[in-house]
């Protein structure tokens, strides 16, 4: 049977399709259940329906059911599990699952650790404009791990994640302007990006608009005096 969420008219008439075995609506219905939307929180239950959803190959939903495995959420924790339905979904081109198989790979979590393969699923998720890919990705190229250093590349990947309000992309795009690697060097780019950090907890660039003004204020200081010897 198939059907959409805009044919769903209740909670009722989405679960009536899931249990006809459309995908869609299994998947749904096990983020209903994984998120407590519309619906009681129950981890079992959500796992049960998107369990039925990855099995009709549901990129979606298989990516969803790799979270649960991943925390131990309605199932017990089996790392491996999970990082065989991040791949399901990421070779389907799911961006979410290419982010999460490409942790999988850097932290050796459920896989062999592999940098360059880490490298290779985040990128595909970053083309796909998956802001934690496109930092992640940003850092490999600014640190020359696995891929040649090139801060202009990671400067590319720091904007198009720092545009979508990744606080450490922010920050370390900041660094970039404030030292002159992969773009001209300027502070007012360097403290625009520190302070949209900044103003979302980020202590590094906390610490670094912070280490900014201090030297600015020696300076306004010394301006001040010289301006006050002038004769009137």
């Amino acid at each position: 049977m198939a059907t959409n969420q805009s044919t769903w008219h209740s909670f009722e008439d989405l679960r009536k399709a899931a249990e006809s075995g459309d995908a869609a609506s299994q998947r749904y219905l096990g983020i209903c259940y994984q998120t407590g939307q519309g619906v009681a929180l129950d981890y079992t239950e959500a796992v049960k329906w998107l369990r039925r959803a990855s099995e009709q190959n549901d990129a979606s939903a298989q990516c969803y059911l790799g979270v649960c495995y991943q925390a131990g959420l309605g199932v017990p924790q089996e790392l491996g599990e999970a990082a065989k339905w991040f791949r399901e979904a990421a070779e389907q081109g799911d961006p979410a699952a290419q982010f999460n198989l490409g942790v999988c790979y850097e932290t050796g979590q459920g896989v062999t650790q592999n940098y360059a393969e880490a490298v290779k699923w985040y990128h595909a998720a970053a083309e796909q404009g998956e802001p934690q890919a496109q930092f992640n990705l940003g850092v490999f190229y600014e640190t020359g791990q696995v891929v040649p250093q090139d801060y202009y590349e990671a400067v590319k990947w720091y904007s198009a994640a720092a545009e979508q309000e990744v606080a450490p992309a922010q920050c370390n795009l900041g660094l970039c302007y404030q030292t002159g690697r992969g773009v001209p060097k300027s502070d007012t780019d360097a403290v625009k990006w520190f302070c949209r950090a900044a103003k979302q907890g980020d202590k590094t660039a906390q610490h670094n608009l912070g280490l900014y003004y201090a030297k600015q204020e020696p300076r306004t200081t010394s301006d001040s005096e010289e301006t006050s010897s002038e004769p009137a």
